[in-house]
């Protein structure tokens, strides 16, 4: 007798992406929260970029003096010894090579010397090597020479010498170039941790601060403002971290900067601003970032130098201002660097430029209306008092103590 048996449903699971297999949830929430957070600039003004899949690698080497100037410094250094000991090993090795072919290293232990080598006192690939080092480096210590009856050995030393030379410019060149780069001198050009939003002569701004620590100044020292903002054009193109440039006195020429003390950078925000309708209340919900680049050369070396930083919404306050660190001494100017970063809460309209030049738009009406009709009441109120018979009286009176007054001064006289 046959009976049904249940067999047991196997249903197959779905496979799961790498990621989420590997990150729970929270995890993945987490790393959600650091995205949004993600800086182009750091703080410290390197570009938090990496470049990936570049196939083309042999661009590099057709700029090869800008390749080794950017490497590590570890790295630059092995290079620098490494193209030094290969070239008077090379070198070292043609040598004893020219005194192996000619039968040099055959002769040594002839009494009459009647045999003229190449190079004398050349009787091992240790001496050729030390022989090559003092041909390179024109030391010359005198002990080992090279001979009129050698044309070969004449032809490598001139060869020798060229390339020398060639190799000396070039890494010498390279690690000039390397030691006086001005990168270090952006690291005592300081922006402000913070930027504020505040009122600047009636006008919603945006303001940050830059300060130099050296005495020796920034020449030709120019600011720039740029808003890192994803976009979404009318198209439906989504353009990610578009650029936009923040007007920072560029029309008006407050852009360049004379930057012996720090001074405080303002964008206004108008009808040309990104932020001409970010309120408070969204302004640490938008995802931007504010990079600031100052520009300038360095006044002991004349090198342009460049430093950067940048502000995410988070770093963005509202209703806030500077605190001053400019203060005046006896006979000098004093600059407090531990209030650099500080600000202080000042009355701030939380709405956005937008809504307030609105608000602002519609207020003249009323109040010349208003004051047109207080106008008319004070004229009207004047012209009843001055109808009066108090008031006339009141002017009589002193007119004819002004005339008394003046009667006894005349008689005093």
């Amino acid at each position: 007798m046959e009976q049904d048996v249940e067999s047991p449903a196997t249903f197959k699971p779905h496979k799961l992406p790498k990621q989420v297999r590997e990150d729970p949830p929270n995890k993945i929430a987490e790393r959600d929260r650091s995205r949004r957070l993600q800086r182009y600039v750091q703080k410290d003004g390197k570009c938090n970029v990496h470049h990936g899949n570049v196939r083309e690698t042999y661009r590099y080497l057709t700029d090869l003096f800008t390749t080794l100037v950017d490497l590590k410094w570890m790295l630059n250094l092995f290079i620098f010894v490494l193209v030094y000991t290969v070239t008077w090993l090379t070198f070292g090795f043609a040598w004893w090579f020219i005194a192996y072919v000619r039968g040099d290293l055959d002769h040594l232990s002839d009494i009459d010397k009647k045999w003229i080598p190449c190079v004398e006192n050349l009787n091992s690939f240790v001496s050729a090597f030390l022989f090559s080092i003092e041909t390179e480096t024109t030391i010359g210590y005198g002990y080992r020479v090279i001979t009129d009856q050698c044309p070969e050995g004449i032809l490598l030393l001139l060869i020798q010498s060229v390339l020398g030379s060639i190799v000396n410019a070039f890494m010498v060149g390279c690690m000039f170039v390397k030691i006086s780069q001005p990168k270090k001198r952006a690291e005592t050009l300081v922006f402000s941790t913070n930027a504020v939003i505040s009122m600047r002569d009636g006008r919603l701004c945006l303001m940050f601060r830059v300060g130099d620590l050296r005495n020796s100044h920034i020449v030709e020292a120019s600011i720039r403002a740029k808003l890192i903002k994803s976009k979404q054009t009318k198209e439906g193109e989504f353009i990610p971290l578009n650029q936009t440039d923040m007007n920072v006195g560029y029309n008006t020429g407050e852009d360049r900067l004379f930057l012996v003390s720090p001074l405080i950078i303002c964008h206004e925000i108008n009808q040309g601003s990104p932020f001409w309708d970010v309120s408070r209340s969204n302004l640490h919900t938008e995802e931007l970032e504010i990079v600031v680049i100052l520009e300038g050369m360095v006044e002991a070396t004349g090198m342009t130098c460049q430093a950067r930083s940048s502000y995410v919404s988070s770093e963005i306050k509202w209703g806030y201002r500077f605190m001053p660190v400019l203060t005046l001494e006896d006979g000098f100017y004093e600059v407090d660097y531990n209030s650099f970063h500080d600000i202080y809460e000042t009355n701030t309209p939380s709405c956005s430029a937008k809504e307030l030049f609105g608000a602002r738009s519609r207020l003249p009406f009323t109040w010349s209306l208003g004051s047109k009709l207080s106008q008319q009441g004070l004229q009207m109120s004047e012209q009843e008092t001055k109808r009066s018979p108090e008031y006339q009286g009141k002017i009589l009176q002193p007119e004819r103590n002004g005339d008394i007054a003046n009667i006894e001064n005349e008689s005093k006289v």
